[in-house]
């Protein structure tokens, strides 16, 4: 049995959906769901029957059932706003209201294939942040750099294709473009996507420029620009360095625009996704008001998505800043908490690399357990070597480790992945923490300051200045730094270090314990 509407046929038998002879690829359960309401099109489904006839009676959470709706809908050309084809009826189901024709004979309902739409059709865009990486321009006036060019599209392709969050147009569709003059709006129409990175290689000589940008294709404004210069003599080094440093730098850069647009969309609109980008802008503000916030807006997006990975990682995450600046109220149940979700980030996101890099360092911070954290967070650089925080994360644990030359390598890496990050306030402190370890107490506290210029209550900070300006004999330094301390966590004293940090090394406590208390901590 074959059901026809609009430009679609759904076939039972081949378990096949098609748009004008052109196969439409989906998931089993989404074809299963949508041949539900197909075939009882005169009628409203219940949740109940959808939840029998797609998932055999399995309790599965409503988020399930409504992202699934949502493919259905993005399949045949659908939105919940427009609701043409598939309508929800509110308390009672869901129902097919689109005009429907049964055939018996494939040839009777295949007609020949016609083209798909147009290009100047918009296709409805991904529930994700989406980009296409257009063919590098070649400047050079040498044919044979073209492959150079082309390398590096596709090596940035790759990279990003790495970032779960992120939707990527394949090479083979963004290579279409090869050759010829394009604007960026009509790309993302044409491909729908929200966001167009262009580039060109010009070669002179033995060197050669690179030159990227960033663009959202809905207004055509540019968000990042950025000129990357070389020697030709190892060329496909100079390549993987360019493909490191774009990828670092733009996906901050698409992360904040992302953010400011679920910042404008109406509050009653707003989905997983969309609660997860708000709580990480608060969560960059990093204040305690900011992470309480940041924290109900990350349970919020679990609650409507339960399989959501990174959510997790990051109420994780909010548990662990809150224990690190002395701001819980009831420790055990918060740490076990914050554990708890660790842990189920873990498990649901063993190939998500945000979720390892956030689970893996809560998990250290909340259990003690660094060896652990080191792990989740080498595991999260090797799915994806661009993501910057695994990459200073990972350097503040090594620093807690006592892997002091480590750690540096890993922060100035990060660094130059991500230069303007919000979040450079982490990378800086964990530069001040190794150096403290290392024993170099003036570079220490010169990083500290650093890190307290971008965020004026961040405690470690503040606990380190304290404790290298005494170490290196500056007391009166030492005794404001102390004062600054104590108004930022009342209850802190020598008798509680052991808890706070997780430092592995006896040695590197006893500074850390030796320095505050010199500087006038109490016991």
């Amino acid at each position: 049995m074959q059901f026809v509407f609009e430009d679609f046929v759904l076939d039972q038998q081949r378990r096949e959906l098609t748009r004008r002879g052109q196969v439409v690829t989906i998931g089993p359960q989404v074809f299963d769901l949508l041949l539900q309401l197909v075939s009882n099109h005169e009628r409203v489904i219940s949740k109940d029957e959808l939840l029998s006839a797609v998932w055999s009676g399995r309790i599965v959470s409503e988020s399930t059932v409504t992202s699934h709706i949502n493919a259905v809908r993005k399949a045949i050309g659908d939105t919940g706003e427009q609701q043409r084809l598939v309508r929800t009826v509110a308390r009672k189901g869901y129902r097919f209201v689109g005009e429907i024709t049964l055939s018996e004979s494939p040839a009777q309902a295949l007609s020949p294939p016609e083209p798909l739409p147009p290009p100047n059709v918009a296709l409805v865009l991904p529930d994700k942040p989406s980009i296409t990486v257009l063919p590098f321009q070649n400047l050079s006036g040498d044919p044979e750099q073209d492959y150079f060019a082309d390398g590096m599209a596709e090596d940035i392709i790759t990279a990003l294709s790495r970032l779960r969050w992120l939707f990527v147009i394949a090479r083979n569709s963004s290579f279409t473009y090869k050759g010829r003059a394009v604007d960026a709006r009509g790309v993302g129409q044409e491909l729908g996507v929200r966001y167009v990175l262009e580039g060109s290689v010009r070669k002179c000589g033995n060197k050669v420029r690179i030159t990227g940008q960033l663009l959202d294709a809905s207004t055509g404004t540019h968000l990042w620009v950025e000129r990357f210069e070389g020697l030709l003599d190892d060329i496909f080094e100079l390549q993987d360095q360019v493909t490191e440093s774009v990828v670092g730098a733009i996906a901050p850069q698409l992360e904040r625009a992302e953010i400011e647009r679920a910042k404008r969309k109406p509050t009653d609109s707003l989905d997983a996704y969309d609660y997860y980008l708000r709580g990480t802008a608060k969560l960059h503000i990093a204040t305690r008001d900011a992470i309480g916030e940041s924290l109900a807006l990350f349970y919020r997006a679990i609650e409507l998505d339960p399989e959501f990975a990174s959510a997790y990682g990051m109420a994780a995450w909010c548990h662990f800043w809150r224990k690190l600046n002395g701001w819980m109220i009831d420790s055990p149940r918060e740490v076990a908490e914050g554990a708890r979700l660790a842990r189920l980030g873990v498990e649901l996101g063993r190939d998500d690399a945000v979720a390892l890099t956030r689970c893996g360092h809560a998990l250290a911070h909340l259990t003690g357990d660094v060896d652990c954290g080191i792990a989740l967070l080498d595991r999260a650089r090797l799915l994806n070597p661009n993501l910057a925080p695994a990459w200073y994360l990972g350097g503040i644990l090594r620093a807690l480790r006592g892997e002091t030359d480590a750690a540096i390598d890993n922060l100035n890496h990060a660094v130059r992945l991500s230069p303007v990050d919000p979040e450079m306030f982490r990378m800086q402190v964990g530069v001040a923490l190794a150096h403290f370890f290392a024993g170099r107490f003036d570079l220490s506290t010169s990083w500290a300051e650093k890190a307290l210029g971008n965020l004026p209550s961040l405690l470690p900070a503040v606990a380190l200045l304290a404790a290298g300006h005494a170490l290196c004999g500056r007391g009166d330094k030492a005794a404001v730094a102390l004062a600054r301390l104590r108004a930022l966590d009342p209850a802190i004293r020598v008798s509680r270090l052991k808890g706070w940090l997780p430092i592995q090394r006896p040695e590197d406590f006893a500074r850390l314990v030796d320095g505050l208390r010199l500087a006038g901590l109490p016991e």
